[in-house]
């Protein structure tokens, strides 16, 4: 087994779903007291939102990629980068490692056309929503990305960083992202995918009539999937 190193704390309720997923899926697969080998970096989320309001990109990725060369440094094996948003500075981290980055995008992707659906919504973060880094990587593995209408968008965004980032789930939230994933599905969109691992807290398969594709549960499959790897 591989060892994994996750970068986390992005906020921290999302990533404890990433090492108990990892770790349940470590058991399932090799069974007995195996647990995941994993080497973690998690961050004050504060310093990291002040970074994404600020537009601070370039010093947010070189933050990030010094410390996935850290986490290689200690032994990973493999990374693991614990949100969608920050997916917007991948390019840094992949070219400062010398080992395999396991891309979110690239396993969603991989997922939905598993799942046999061309046509997604996009819920998560503004920047994920409204720049092309994260959309435009699904929709060169051949989907149609649309996200929601504007107001929508600020509706899904202070949800997730006013209430879900703070561990706050309110049913009223969970009401209006599930009638703007009806809309979009009414729409000809065929799922949703839930680009922001605190949606996955809000809202669940049961809650649309469409297909659901949590990104953490998916990225954690990839992850151990490229950790057991012969």
């Amino acid at each position: 087994m591989k060892t994994i190193g996750l970068l986390g704390g992005m906020s921290w309720e999302s990533s404890i779903e990433y090492e108990r997923l990892i770790n349940e899926l470590v058991r399932e697969r090799l069974g007995g007291l195996h647990s995941a080998d994993l080497v973690i970096r998690s961050y004050d989320f504060h310093e990291i939102e002040t970074l994404q309001a600020a537009g601070d990109w370039e010093i947010a990725g070189q933050l990030l990629a010094e410390d996935a060369q850290r986490l290689e440094w200690a032994g990973a094996e493999l990374i693991v980068l614990c949100t969608n948003t920050m997916h917007k500075v991948a390019p840094a981290i992949e070219a400062a490692l010398s080992v395999p980055f396991v891309h979110l995008a690239d396993a969603t992707a991989e997922a939905v056309k598993t799942a046999g659906v061309d046509r997604v919504a996009l819920f998560g973060t503004r920047f994920t929503m409204e720049e092309p880094f994260y959309r435009e990587r699904l929709e060169s593995q051949g989907l149609v990305v649309d996200v929601p209408d504007p107001g929508e968008q600020t509706m899904i965004n202070r949800v997730i960083y006013d209430e879900l980032v703070q561990g706050r789930i309110e049913s009223e939230s969970r009401t209006a992202y599930v009638e703007v994933a009806e809309r979009m599905l009414g729409s000809g969109a065929q799922g949703v995918i839930a680009g922001c691992t605190e949606i996955e807290l809000l809202i669940g398969p049961d809650d649309i009539d469409g297909a659901f594709f949590p990104t953490t549960r998916i990225h954690a499959e990839a992850a151990v999937a490229a950790a057991l790897a012969v």
